[in-house]
């Protein structure tokens, strides 16, 4: 499954039947250098559209909003001393949660990256 958004953006990859969540690169661009980020527990409930961790940039401090609900079952640790990967591979390296969804309908919520793209546009 191809990357799904959220309009706080956010994005989650499916990895089998754990999503993989980040924010996109439209948002770690707005966001300038990423200086530090905050992530929930290992264990610890997310619900979809709350509040599950925070970032700080140069320029910002932002929440982090879940785009599902469910367990988390890895934080990217890597981010604690690499926080620049959210800006250098905000797809891969950068990712910040794994979650593993509570209802897999919640994607169908969110948007395919060809109605992100044009959200963002419309946006801007």
């Amino acid at each position: 499954m191809s990357k799904r958004f959220t309009k706080s953006h956010e994005y989650i990859r499916m990895d089998g039947d754990v999503g993989v969540v980040g924010i996109s690169d439209h948002a770690q661009k707005e966001l300038g250098d990423v200086i530090f980020v905050e992530l929930p527990e290992v264990g610890s409930a997310v619900t979809a559209g709350e509040q599950f961790g925070s970032i700080e940039s140069v320029k910002a401090f932002s929440d982090l909003y879940s785009p599902v609900s469910g367990e988390v079952v890895e934080i990217n640790g890597s981010l604690a001393d690499k926080p620049e990967s959210v800006n250098t591979s905000p797809y891969e390296d950068g990712w910040m949660i794994k979650v593993r969804l509570r209802d897999t309908a919640e994607l169908d919520a969110l948007m395919d990256s060809a109605a992100y793209d044009a959200w963002v546009a419309e946006e801007s």
